[in-house]
């Protein structure tokens, strides 16, 4: 992520601010309020619960003890008897793309998930998986320890295990991404079709017909989804798939510089680019340069997501919009219906939602160039 955050979990505690009075919080136990206010245990127990069989100047002494004090109680003993944590976990993969840019994308729909989870006293942990580790085994461990009510999982690949191990165990869940694995489990998604659809679309419209695509070199879902809409799109053009217009790269400014070289070699190049991350048309756009060619001018490029460090692009980078804060609201709200213990207030249903995403339009694929695009 650009926060660089390296520890395998991230607490989110939105609202907590570390203060004498919050750290003196975490010391005061039961016992300590029994030792003050000489009383047993039990009653301080009963008392602090709201029993019927503590008298009332009693149970007022207890808890305006336990306000001076300071006592919080102990959430693991809590969670231990309720069964629950209050705690749901967003898991992550620590790849090339998050280490790099994954802050700009998660940090908007953390907040808009924690936005959610406030209003109802849970938290919201990100769990890390580092790049030397399985994702399937980190999320077996994650499970083991019990320390999630239930969980958000993104990068789904094509084939997730990751998806068949939750759904065997009963555990809640919500995928950000959609996947080949079969089951009945709540998914939202990016609208990678309609992307590749619009843009080749727009890129036929200014003349266009031989456009390449930049996909991810990994196994994740997108990839296939983005190129399945870009294969349709040729179709409904009437333009020949030519796979040789692929260009598998890794989704930051390296990948897009890569993609770039990959261009430059082919004979003919290819008139337009589509890629499907923002940050590739960083390094895209210096190779480019690097080679005496501008985007708009010489070739046209289409970005996937518009990102702050896409908006100081020159020519300015025709992408599409997305409202990452709403997203995270709408799984938040996948992930409640998911648990039991808020179905009154959020009914189950079968959720597999695509994302819209808007189209910005900007200076680099313009049409009308003086070299034509060749």
């Amino acid at each position: 992520m650009a926060e660089r955050v390296v520890a395998g979990v991230l607490w989110i505690h939105l609202m907590n601010i570390d203060t004498p009075e919050s750290r003196r919080e975490k010391t005061v136990s039961i016992r300590d309020l029994a030792r003050h206010l000489d009383i047993s245990i039990g009653t301080v127990s009963r008392a602090l619960n709201g029993k019927a069989d503590v008298n009332p100047e009693t149970r007022e002494r207890v808890l305006e003890a336990a306000k001076q004090l300071g006592y919080v109680p102990n959430q693991s003993g809590r969670s231990l008897r309720q069964g629950t944590t209050n705690t749901v976990g967003f898991m992550i993969e620590s790849t090339i793309e998050t280490a790099d840019n994954g802050g700009s994308f998660f940090m908007p729909v953390f907040e808009g998930v924690q936005s959610v989870f406030r209003r109802h006293h849970l938290d919201l942990v990100a769990l890390l998986c580092g790049t030397d580790e399985d994702p399937a085994s980190y999320l077996n461990r994650v499970v083991a320890r019990r320390f999630v009510d239930g969980l958000i999982i993104s990068a789904t690949t094509r084939h997730d295990p990751r998806i068949d191990f939750l759904l065997e165990r009963k555990i809640p869940f919500v995928a950000l991404g959609r996947s080949a694995t079969e089951g009945d489990y709540p998914w939202i998604d990016l609208d990678f079709e309609g992307v590749a659809a619009t843009a080749v679309e727009r890129l036929v419209g200014f003349g266009h017909r031989r456009i390449a695509i930049g996909t991810p070199a990994s196994d994740l879902n997108l990839g296939y989804v983005f190129l399945d809409g870009y294969k349709r799109a040729l179709a409904a053009s009437g333009i020949a798939f030519d796979p040789s217009l692929i260009l598998p790269a890794n989704g930051n400014e390296e990948g897009g510089y890569k993609v770039a070289c990959a261009l430059l070699q082919q004979k003919p190049m290819p008139t337009a680019i589509i890629l499907v991350n923002e940050n590739m048309a960083i390094g895209l756009y210096r190779r480019l340069y690097e080679a005496g060619l501008q985007p708009g001018r010489d070739i046209a490029v289409i970005g996937f997501r518009e990102s702050p460090q896409s908006r100081f692009l020159s020519p300015t980078l025709t992408c599409f919009r997305i409202s990452l804060r709403d997203l995270g609201i709408r799984l938040a709200e996948a992930m409640l219906s998911a648990l039991p213990a808020f179905e009154n207030q959020y009914p189950h249903e079968k959720i597999e939602l695509i994302w819209p995403m808007e189209l910005v339009p900007g200076e680099s694929d313009r049409p009308g160039s003086p070299s034509g695009f060749r």
